[in-house]
């Protein structure tokens, strides 16, 4: 974990409630695909955790949802505004695990974080096959920069707006070496039912910290409990033990 100053150089809508926002700033802290930021806005006692999407050595890249007041001072910050970030936190994906033809699978928000990975994977040379999940067709975002990369792109919507209706589980294909999954926590228990191969999933919870001292995001698992913020959020389908 690191404490950095970031500046905003561009803070723009995908959709109608989903905004990309590119910084600049010390992102040594960050290192694996899957890890996660937490953010520190004026006025506001909590920090707030969002997914790294992409980086390089001076810039990140996050992809966010107004869902509250929160995000939404974001949403509205000008480019140039400075923001003090926690960076490098969580754990992340293994991508010793993915095989030759590993399956990424994101829904909404949980579509970001698989970015970065599917970019290393595609450098590994990887045979990479992305499957997108969506309410509807407004709400779809980077597919193209998923296909720029080189990656097998199946978009599903619910409402059958646009792609395959239906849920990411009716578009998965008959063959993969492995999965990572990341999205709302119905979508990742669907996924984990109608897999049978290893997978790792990323799991989205509310965070006090977000570096493993308050305990509050803490889950049961297999070896007991674990924090989403620090063990997490990625956790091996093998461990998972999902509450009723």
């Amino acid at each position: 974990m690191k404490r950095s100053v970031f500046e905003i150089e561009k803070n723009i809508p995908l959709t109608k409630d989903v905004f990309e926002m590119v910084l600049n700033g010390d992102t040594s802290g960050i290192t694996n695909a899957g890890q996660f930021v937490n953010i520190l806005l004026d006025g506001y006692y909590l920090r707030r955790p969002i997914s790294v999407c992409d980086y390089d050595e001076g810039t990140l890249t996050l992809i966010y949802k107004v869902v509250g007041k929160g995000t939404k001072a974001m949403s509205e910050m000008p480019v140039g505004t400075n923001l003090d970030l926690l960076v490098g936190l969580g754990n992340g994906y293994d991508l010793s695990k993915a095989g030759d033809h590993p399956l990424l699978i994101g829904g909404g928000v949980g579509v970001p974080p698989l970015y970065n990975l599917a970019k290393k994977l595609v450098k590994e040379g990887k045979k990479v096959s992305v499957i997108l999940g969506f309410n509807k067709k407004e709400e779809v975002f980077a597919e193209d920069s998923f296909k720029k990369l080189g990656c097998d792109v199946t978009v599903t919507t619910v409402d059958g707006s646009y792609g395959i209706k239906g849920f990411v589980t009716n578009a998965l294909p008959e063959s993969y070496s492995y999965f990572y999954t990341c999205g709302p926590e119905p979508m990742l228990k669907a996924v984990y039912n109608a897999t049978t191969s290893e997978g790792e999933f990323s799991f989205e919870r509310r965070m006090g910290c977000g570096f493993g001292a308050c305990m509050g995001c803490s889950c049961k698992t297999i070896t007991g409990y674990k924090r989403i913020c620090k063990e997490g959020p990625v956790l091996r389908k093998e461990e998972i033990l999902w509450e009723k």
